[in-house]
């Protein structure tokens, strides 16, 4: 709101109380608000050096408007001023700022990752900051909290308030509830207890044995430590990450586990999402478990993080190229729509010119026969032949010998389907009687109807070879 009254004292003066605002005003501070930069109508630019007269992003424009709103509204509500207008109509966030705003999870590479991963497992007293001592910590504290960071997918404010104990074991004989016969095996899974966060109550979750050692190591040499205040619930708890009286900050794992691992595993403590901080981690794993080869769905995921909502959770899990690669793959968008049908080709009735005089010189194979039609792609009988004088069935001498050529040419020829067509290739007989039944009075190449030629009431369907090209 400070910055909107720098605004009207450069663009409005004349406007000095809220009561003087207008629905005009309100749409020019929307249009200036959408126009602003970082910079622009403050006191204080120290730290805006690198950023300063960049747009202001798309969230910050919608955070403004929406302390401008609740400013109104509330004003109006204690009838402090008049209702001259519509806080939520008049400064609504334009709809092009809000196409900016979605779900951007900043995953880390996966070979980044992957070496962050190897730095974390084999982290070492000579990787982190020391003193004339040492580090600041037990080493079993730093690696617990490091393999809590990699592999828990909790937030930095959660991993400092873990408690002593949050650790279980699921062991072997213990069946799997929901009705399953299934057992687990000895320590196959660990169990983690997380207390009340940003978005929900407390709750337990899975997460790798490597993580449930690491914390049982830690816990085995930890020193008896005060109660101390859990600034979230206000109860006074055994902090796990906790020495000399005092809990391990927040930013630790900012400022001192990420840049060690960054410099142990040789990669830039940046990218191009931006610095690597404590909270990219989890995205990189919900994002990873989304598109793993057995992935987990929307609502394992949710769970797995914490969420109230599913909404949130898309926030977080990003379907990689790959997996959308193989997924549009798979789903044969090409081959449901074109198909490919074998063609012979005799090239004698080609080379010495019978065919440029109306002999034919390709043939179509259906499966029981040869096609000699020219447009074949076209006869709306191609599927459900019906053998007119263009048809030879090849139980026949013809089609014998036409096979026994020496000098004949096999081809694929593209065929695009019809909606009918493709039902009787994907359902089967049931769907060719129906497109029998629709062509029974549709002329043939030759001129003939199927009902005036006679054809059978069940008929073969024309072989139709899916493949991914056409020679």
């Amino acid at each position: 709101m400070a910055k909107a009254g720098r605004w009207l004292a450069d663009h409005h003066p004349g406007i000095t109380t809220p009561d003087q605002w207008t629905r005009q005003t309100c749409a020019a501070w929307v249009a200036a608000v959408d126009r602003m930069n970082v910079g622009d109508y403050i006191q204080r630019t120290v730290g805006l050096s690198k950023r300063s007269g960049q747009p202001v992003s798309p969230r910050t424009k919608a955070g403004m408007l929406t302390a401008t709103r609740a400013f109104f509204r509330d004003l109006q509500e204690w009838e402090w001023i008049s209702r001259r207008f519509d806080p939520a109509r008049a400064l609504a966030t334009p709809r092009s700022v809000l196409a900016l705003i979605g779900p951007n999870p900043r995953v880390i590479a996966d070979d980044v990752w992957a070496k962050l991963l190897w730095a974390g497992l084999n982290i070492e007293a000579d990787d982190l900051p020391a003193n004339a001592s040492g580090p600041c910590y037990p080493m079993e504290l730093i690696r617990a909290i490091t393999l809590t960071w990699l592999f828990a997918g909790q937030r930095s404010d959660e991993i400092s308030r873990l408690r002593v104990g949050c650790i279980r074991w699921q062991h072997d004989g213990t069946p799997i509830l929901g009705g399953s016969a299934d057992v687990l095996a000895q320590d196959a899974v660990c169990l983690l207890d997380i207390p009340s966060h940003k978005t929900g109550t407390a709750f337990t979750k899975p997460v790798d044995p490597l993580l449930g050692k690491a914390i049982e190591a830690w816990e085995a040499v930890r020193p008896d430590q005060p109660k101390m205040l859990d600034t979230k619930t206000g109860e006074h708890v055994d902090l796990l990450f906790a020495m000399r009286a005092r809990r391990v900050a927040k930013v630790y794992i900012n400022k001192t586990i990420i840049p060690s691992l960054c410099r142990k595993a040789g990669v830039p403590t940046a990218d191009i999402r931006g610095n690597i901080t404590s909270h990219r981690a989890r995205s990189t794993i919900a994002s990873q478990l989304y598109n793993a080869k057995e992935p987990m769905t929307l609502f394992e995921l949710q769970a797995w993080l914490g969420h109230r909502s599913a909404d949130t959770t898309q926030h977080y899990a990003k379907i990689t190229p790959n997996t959308l690669c193989k997924a549009y793959r798979d789903a044969g968008y090409f081959e449901r729509n074109v198909r490919t049908i074998e063609v012979l080709v005799d090239r004698d009735a080609v080379e010495s010119g019978g065919a440029a005089a109306g002999e034919p010189w390709q043939y179509y194979d259906l499966g029981h026969g040869f096609c000699n039609y020219t447009f074949f792609e076209q006869c709306p009988h191609r599927m459900a032949c019906a053998k007119c004088d263009f048809y030879t069935p090849k139980d026949s001498s013809r089609a014998l010998l036409l096979e026994a050529k020496d000098n004949l040419q096999r081809m694929l020829a593209t065929v695009p389907l019809t909606d009918d067509e493709r039902a009787a290739v994907d359902d089967g007989q049931a769907a060719l009687d129906q497109l029998l039944e629709r062509l029974a009075d549709v002329p043939t190449p030759s001129g003939a109807t199927p009902q005036q030629i006679g054809i059978p009431a069940q008929a073969t369907l024309l072989p139709i070879i899916a493949v991914r090209g056409c020679c």
